[in-house]
């Protein structure tokens, strides 16, 4: 199979209604409280391919990703994991309102994982491309191989 074009290598929250997160494996979340930013890095998935006719399970091109959401406020995370894995089941966005100082708009976002629940208000988010996507039969990328954990910004 040919490789996956990817479209672009940021995405931002002017992309969520053409984007999903289902299934995407999170390996890491900081609050970077200098910047007023709440990063997770996590294995994306940009393509689910259906099973050839002599095949019988689905195969995805994923990615590691870092989410970069700006302005972040009311972080709560309620997570339990006996395998301490986290796998997104979806991400909700909440209608826009004013922030506080009324300079600039938010959303309040809400991940609902296997495990709990993240949620957090922002004004935005960037998700960075780290590497290129890769055709696998899993939808996560391996520790070692995705180069371990990261919040780079950069693809690679």
């Amino acid at each position: 199979m040919d490789a996956y074009k990817l479209e672009k290598t940021r995405w931002d929250d002017g992309d969520f209604l053409q984007m999903g997160w289902h299934d995407a494996t999170v390996w890491s979340f900081f609050a970077n409280p200098d910047q007023f930013e709440f990063l997770i890095d996590l294995d994306y998935i940009f393509k689910w391919v259906k099973p050839q006719e002599d095949e019988t399970y689905f195969r995805f091109w994923v990615a590691p990703v870092t989410m970069v959401f700006s302005n972040a406020h009311s972080v709560v995370i309620d997570i339990e994991s006996p395998q301490g894995t986290i796998e997104i089941a979806d991400l909700h966005r909440g209608e826009p309102e004013p922030t506080p100082n009324g300079k600039m708009t938010q959303h309040s976002y809400r991940f609902d994982c296997q495990e709990g629940t993240i949620s957090l208000v922002a004004t935005g988010f960037q998700m960075f491309v780290r590497r290129a996507p890769q055709l696998l039969d899993g939808q996560s990328v391996g520790l070692l191989e995705r180069g371990g954990i990261s919040f780079d910004r950069e693809l690679t």
